[in-house]
């Protein structure tokens, strides 16, 4: 029986562990906190896994929490009208949304990451609580047919290099501010339906709405994300949860009123609802290389860590996790080497490399072609439904969002065939 180590308990880390110990392997996983200290930690994301990452999940029948979580069935985008900031419907300068052909989910992470945990540790796996330093790797290299790091932050990551052909940024391109809410009332145009909400303030940043399951039954996610230096990026610094709170009403109020309409009676989910902070978008190399010669695979976010202003990092681990599984089984008994090691990221990349271009290309201005794109989709519904599966798969960004003449060829067919 081949013996793999998991480092760091994440959607990745996990949703892999629990593969390769349902196909047999001798797996350890290691965290730095146990199941009850994530229960009850601070929120550590925004997640919306979409029908492909779900359905990883559902492959493994680690989908526990499917019936309980709101199913999110479209996704809708709204841009503020500049220079005004009234309350009312001419605040919005574009507003649709678009259907989602299979519904995407969110579940709070704390609920997830303990609950998977457990049930690794029920299933037999060995759990180790244990902070792992570059020097443990050093050893376990030696005693472990494969050593896989999913731990994101920290020491670890330092193993493994920056690919600047891929990283366009070295700053954060944005702010970030999370608040977990119960007490969110629904959009009056769309009361039954939920719905990620992507709001657009020009240059100054973004909001994102989303329904959520977390630790105290449903709830809403509301997300800033502001541009560096800009009116969003007051965040800094914020210890108290309250204050977050009012200040992300406070912006709320100011940039996007006809979302604030809906939440003057929010409050926080708990006291650890609250989240913020900033990173620099990052490709890194994948294989690290021990002071004793061993080698590790770099796994999900460590090796390819995106802005969440896409809303991928959850199915980006997820399509990780599933890439890697089918690598490590169809590899048998042969030795995990260098060259392995690359090959199962490229196999990852082939995927990931869609979700950093969109996600680079959506930090930036956009050019005229893709505001003609976001605004016909307002009057014609299949673009608004396509730009909103583009989520699910953004591969299919290719084919219509990234070139003006394939943009503007693929808009005139759309208006055609309505026509027609």
């Amino acid at each position: 029986m081949r013996k793999i180590l998991v480092v760091g308990a994440g959607q990745s880390g996990l949703q892999l562990a629990l593969g390769l110990q349902s196909q047999g392997y001798e797996v350890t996983l290691m965290s730095n906190r146990t199941a009850d200290e994530i229960r009850t930690g601070r929120v550590m994301s925004t997640q919306c896994m979409f029908d492909t990452a779900l359905q990883h999940e559902r492959d493994l029948q680690l989908n526990f929490w499917e019936s309980q979580a709101p199913r999110i069935e479209g996704l809708g985008v709204s841009v503020a009208a500049p220079g005004s900031f009234d309350p009312g419907p001419s605040q919005r300068a574009i507003d649709w949304v678009g259907t989602l052909d299979g519904y995407a989910q969110s579940v709070d992470q704390r609920v997830k990451m303990a609950g998977w945990m457990e049930t690794f540790a029920q299933r037999g796996g060995q759990l180790v609580i244990h902070g792992a330093a570059v020097s443990d790797l050093d050893y376990f290299s030696r005693t472990y047919d494969l050593v896989l790091v999913s731990a994101g932050k920290g020491e670890l990551v330092s193993m493994f290099g920056r690919d600047a052909s891929r990283s366009p940024y070295t700053e954060p391109q944005r702010a970030l501010a999370v608040a977990y809410v119960h007490g969110l009332g629904p959009r009056p145009e769309h009361p039954d339906f939920d719905a990620v909400r992507c709001n657009l303030v020009p240059g100054v940043g973004e909001l994102f709405i989303m329904p959520t399951l977390t630790t105290s039954g449903r709830a809403d996610i509301l997300f800033w994300e502001g541009v560096p230096g800009g009116p969003l990026d007051v965040f800094n610094g914020v210890k108290d949860p309250a204050e977050h709170l009012s200040l992300t009403l406070e912006l709320m109020e100011r940039f996007t009123p006809w979302e604030y309409a809906r939440a003057t009676n929010v409050e926080l989910t708990d006291a650890g609802g609250t989240l913020s902070g900033r990173y620099a978008p990052t490709v890194r190399n994948p294989i690290g290389r021990l002071p004793g010669g061993g080698l590790v695979l770099g796994v999900a976010d460590v090796v390819v860590a995106n802005d969440p202003i896409t809303g991928q990092g959850s199915n980006s681990a997820s399509k990780c996790a599933a890439a890697y599984l089918a690598s490590i089984v169809e590899h048998g008994d042969k030795p995990f080497d260098e060259e392995w090691m690359q090959a199962t990221f490229d196999r990852y990349w082939a995927t990931a490399q869609h979700v950093t271009k969109w996600t680079n290309a959506m930090l930036g201005a956009p050019p005229e072609h893709v505001l003609n794109l976001i605004g016909a989709a307002g009057q014609l519904q299949p673009v608004a439904d396509r730009f909103a599966n583009g989520f699910n798969n953004p591969a299919d960004f290719e084919n219509f969002f990234y070139d003006p003449e394939k943009t503007g060829a693929y808009l005139a067919s759309v208006a055609g065939a309505t026509e027609a």
